[in-house]
């Protein structure tokens, strides 16, 4: 039967619920819900949700702390899930429900990581005592420290003794101040005999989460001290290329022996080093290894002893020369009767060792009152060496040889060149014609060029000019290149934009730099929008169908190609010439039809490349959207083990197509091949309205799934499904109408959990086994007559302690008011142990499911579960 209800549509609302491996979820004042879960476990929070159309979820997370940035899961999913959580993924999580009615809804609980990790215990002793050992006169600090969420509690020992401030006047424990992590401190005044003992820091966090306590301990003895250490070496070692390097790092003191470590900076230890019992070796060293290396020592006493080696490793190299005219008199060029200084630089290391020499014509330059050499010229880089001709005459003209190296080492020499004459001038730099501007494709490569003259040439440097991307595609943003041509591979269109090429001030004249710049455009094919449509429109009206240029270089579009299932169409109009080139592409359908209906492709292109508008056009109705709020939907049939459903539904934009006609439903008993299936014809469907139809002859507790397609005119439209389970009625709010006796076989709906080791049992007094064992389980049920049924559990042999026997409970929808479980239970035996129970009450709408101990159910949606032999 198909009845139509008022419109339903419905704004979204939301409720957080927990499940996987929660410690406890609690409410914190008023309003906060916090969810507490141990490190490692697995976070599991669900968004149960109302409204129609259906809402759409989405999960994010603001971090724990204010210092931490703003991070999004962004799980569009009802169930957000997270396994072996950590720390660091603490924090508020929102649940965002949306359907475009309304506003959305936001819902959040705060999630609290539980963790303990272990103490770290450290000595100190007074900062008055500069002797290595600690004396009895001396006062010494144990520092226990350790990081935990919630925050731990410290328990002093020495041997088995708990130590505190009421039994022993000599110890005092407190809590430092500006301490990172947690910190306790025992503080032993003035050193007694008794007090060289072992003493034992253990932290708790109280069982939470089920996190077991933790301890250190340490001995304290009259020889404990700090480590000290010595080097085998001097701090600086300065060593030649392919030299094996050995430093030993050797411990001078220290009570407990302590623990020697290398490491290295920047970065991790060489290649092929090898760090053994304080010795560190590197073999066949290199320049790229030279840096600092520590070698440290800890035992928990005092504060670590570290020892650093400044290794370096001879080396040259980038030697470049400059040329600088008379600074004096501002000029840029050489002159006869002007002064003119050559300069010589190379990166050593070390490089104040580095030594030059120069030569004029292949012969040693000879000092003179004209002829000055000097070195750390306050204007130049250090460690740099300036030949200086003053009052330059024609015979100072010739080629300058500057040669630096290293004096006794085995380091090749480097030099460098200059040649001197009339001939040498200062560079000019221009863009070749025709190079100005650089056009290219995506992806393939470009080389962008700027011509240097002069004598001699400079090397060029590229940059570039635009502000907001000051970075060349290299990652750099300066970068030199001996011929003028900064080449690029794979360019993308990020990289169009102005560069800039400049003279360097080395290898060349140390003058103003001279400077050009190249455009580079980049093309790259078109941008379209929609890149997807679904067109819906009724028999015989019109549609028209527009494709877009979005973006593109060149920003035009060159041709338009429309096909229709792949077959090509007749053009659009041609756009006047006068007119502005467009920016899109149209074809209008005149009628929409059964032979036009189908895929439209729109390709657009811009000399570059093309992309594609696709639409598909059709007269077929939109799917149906199911109600999930109908409250209590499912109805049981008390003679029968068969079970009906309220199914409902609106039409998504009936308006848009043809009236519809008839549904076809399809039922499906899950694990099943034959389905049940049926036209529901019916009348004028309006936006918004609540369709309504009872399911039949559905068996308890099976579930199943539900096809719905609507029918017009034009045929099937699209169809939508979704499962349907079996949920125990709830037939009024008074407890007393919804009390389950287990008087009937559906057992109100709960079946065996498959998964536990052992059933529950259906019995009464007059079925019951007459072979269970004596003294065990009620006579009756809460009625007191023989006839009233129960379920029972043996748990003599062949039990075991901690098996399980679970009932797992029907869906409670619970979309409409507040419910509570109770339940009427027995225990009895001499060895019976224990049996553990919890109810889970949600506060607003939903449905759940759990295990549970049950003699009568007062039936709701809060859930009750248990049991565990014990």
């Amino acid at each position: 039967m198909l009845l139509l209800v008022v419109p339903s549509w419905a704004p979204a609302q939301a409720q957080i619920v927990h499940a996987g491996q929660a410690c406890v979820v609690k409410e914190d004042n008023i309003s906060e819900r916090v969810y507490t879960i141990r490190e490692g476990d697995t976070l599991v929070l669900q968004c149960l949700v109302t409204g129609h159309p259906r809402p759409q979820v989405r999960w994010t997370k603001t971090a724990g702390s204010a210092s931490d940035k703003f991070q999004e899961t962004s799980v569009f999913n009802e169930t957000l899930r997270i396994e072996r959580i950590a720390r660091t993924q603490g924090g508020r999580y929102y649940c965002k429900a949306e359907n475009g009615v309304g506003v959305p809804a936001i819902k959040s609980i705060r999630v609290d990581v539980q963790y303990l990790d272990e103490p770290v215990l450290t000595v100190h002793q007074t900062v008055s005592d500069v002797r290595g050992n600690f004396y009895q006169e001396k006062t010494v600090f144990l520092r226990c420290t350790v990081n935990s969420n919630p925050p731990a509690r410290f328990i002093w020992k020495r041997g088995s003794d708990t130590l505190s401030h009421s039994q022993d006047n000599g110890v005092d424990i407190y809590e430092p101040l500006y301490t990172q992590g947690e910190t306790k401190v025992l503080k032993l005044k003035n050193l007694r005999p008794q007090d060289y003992a072992s003493y034992t820091c253990q932290v708790s966090v109280r069982n939470v989460c089920g996190i077991p306590d933790k301890a250190i301990t340490f001995r304290l003895t009259n020889t404990t001290a700090p480590p000290a250490l010595k080097l085998s070496v001097n701090e600086t070692l300065v060593v030649n290329p392919g030299e094996n390097v050995t430093v030993q790092c050797l411990l001078t003191g220290g009570d407990p022996l302590p623990q020697l470590q290398w490491s290295h900076g920047p970065g991790p230890l060489p290649l092929g080093a090898l760090a053994q019992s304080g010795t560190l070796s590197i073999p066949s060293v290199q320049a790229r290894d030279s840096g600092y290396y520590n070698c440290t020592a800890t035992n928990n006493v005092g504060n670590p002893a570290k020892k650093t080696v400044n290794l370096l490793v001879r080396s040259m190299k980038n030697a470049t020369f400059q040329i600088t005219p008379d600074v004096i008199k501002e000029s840029e060029n050489i002159q006869l009767g002007q002064d003119l200084k050559l300069s010589c630089h190379v990166d050593a290391v070390p490089q104040e060792k580095v030594t030059y020499q120069w030569f004029k014509n292949g012969k040693p330059a000879r000092m003179s009152k004209r002829l000055l050499v000097t070195r750390n010229d306050p204007e130049l880089p250090a460690v740099t060496s300036s030949l200086e001709l003053i009052d330059l005459h024609f015979s100072d003209y010739g080629t300058y040889l500057c040669v630096a190296s290293f004096p006794g080492a085995p380091v090749p020499d480097l030099s460098v060149e200059v040649n001197i004459s009339s001939e040498t001038v200062p560079p000019t730099i221009s863009v070749p014609k025709g190079r100005a501007v650089v056009t290219v494709r995506e992806g393939s490569p470009a080389e962008l060029q700027c011509e240097v003259r002069g004598k001699p040439r400079p090397p060029v440097l590229w940059s570039r000019v635009d502000k907001e991307a000051a970075l060349l595609p290299s990652g750099l943003p300066l970068e030199e290149t001996p011929d003028g041509k900064l080449r690029l591979e794979h360019v993308s269109r990020d990289m169009s934009g102005t560069y800039r090429c400049q003279t360097a001030r080395y290898n060349g004249f140390n003058v103003r730099p001279r400077e050009a710049q190249v455009q580079l455009n980049v093309q790259f094919p078109p941008e379209v929008e929609p890149s997807s449509q679904d067109v819906r429109q009724a028999l015989g009206r019109p549609v028209l169908l527009r494709c877009s240029l979005l973006r593109g270089s060149p920003q035009r579009i060159a041709s338009a190609v429309w096909r229709f299932k792949g077959q090509l169409l007749p053009p659009p109009p041609a756009v006047p010439v006068a007119a502005e080139a467009p920016d899109h592409s149209e074809l209008r359908l005149d009628a929409v039809t059964r032979d036009s209906s189908g895929s439209y492709e729109c390709s657009i292109s811009n000399d570059v490349g093309s992309a594609t508008c696709l639409f598909q056009v059709s007269a077929k109705a939109y799917s149906p959207e199911f109600y999930f709020d109908t409250p209590n939907p499912t109805r049981s049939h008390k003679l029968s083990k068969n079970y009906s459903y309220v199914l409902q539904w609106t039409q998504r934009e009936p308006d848009a197509v043809d009236p519809l006609l008839n549904y076809r439903l399809s039922v499906r008993q899950l694990n099943q091949h034959n389905a049940m299936v049926k036209a529901i014809p019916v009348r004028r469907v309006e936006k918004g309205q609540l369709l309504e139809y009872i399911l039949t002859d559905l068996r308890v507790p099976h579930s199943y799934e539900v096809r719905l397609t609507p029918y017009t005119t034009f045929g099937a439209g699209d169809m939508a499904s979704r499962i349907i389970h079996y949920t125990e009625p709830i037939n009024s709010p008074n407890l007393s109408d919804n009390t389950c006796h287990f008087e009937d076989e559906k057992i109100c709906g709960y079946t065996q959990d498959l998964t536990d080791n052992f059933d529950w049992t259906r019995q009464n007094a007059l079925t019951q086994n007459p072979k269970r064992s004596p003294n065990t389980g009620p006579p009756t049920d809460i009625s007191g007559t023989p006839e009233g049924y129960y379920m029972f559990i043996e748990t003599s042999r062949p039990r075991e302690l901690g098996d399980r026997a679970r009932l797992v409970s029907p869906l409670y929808n619970a979309s409409a008011k507040f419910y509570c479980v109770s339940f009427f239970y027995h225990m009895y035996g001499k060895h019976i142990g224990e049996s553990e129970h919890q109810v889970v009450c949600p506060s607003v709408a939903g449905a759940g499911r759990r295990e549970g101990v049950h003699r009568r159910l007062g039936i709701g949606p809060c859930e009750a579960w248990a049991s565990q032999l014990s």
